[in-house]
């Protein structure tokens, strides 16, 4: 049930997903919101990264199967 699940059964609020917005203003936010900023960007950056590096190796694959024809 895709309604209720952000709906806690002992009343809690629902947390707010963590996202970031590149250009976003980062006046309104604590030190506390900015590092958890921080931390999200740099575990997206090694997800790139790490998707970069498995490119770059499938594409060396590639090129040296059609070289080798």
């Amino acid at each position: 049930m895709a309604l209720f699940d952000d709906i806690d059964p002992f009343g809690a609020p629902p947390k707010k997903k963590l996202a970031h917005e590149i250009g976003q203003p980062l006046d309104t936010l604590s030190v506390d919101e900015l590092d958890e900023r921080v931390a999200l960007l740099r575990e997206e950056i090694a997800r790139l990264e790490s998707a970069r590096v498995a490119k770059l190796a499938s594409r060396a694959a590639a090129d040296s199967v059609f070289k080798s024809s």
